[in-house]
């Protein structure tokens, strides 16, 4: 009888465990999409942030007139 009882509760606690797991699982099933987005977010605001500091200043313009100066100067 008391290894009946063991089994029975055994059989129980797994089987509660597991609902709580799906359950714990389905609550948290927007919480990648949530994430995805403000990293989305964080992403934009830094491209901006960087176009915005490019359109402003000629930095871009002179590194890439030293790149190219560089490549031609080893391939003449």
């Amino acid at each position: 009888m008391l290894t009946l009882w063991i089994r029975l509760a055994s059989a129980l606690r797994r089987s509660a465990a597991t609902s709580l797991a799906r359950r714990v699982a389905a609550d948290e099933r927007g919480q990648a999409s949530a994430e995805y987005a403000l990293v989305l977010l964080g992403a934009a605001a830094v491209a901006l942030l960087i176009v915005s500091w490019a359109t402003n200043t000629d930095l871009v313009g002179k590194l890439l007139d030293t790149v190219l100066q560089a490549v031609t100067g080893k391939v003449s």
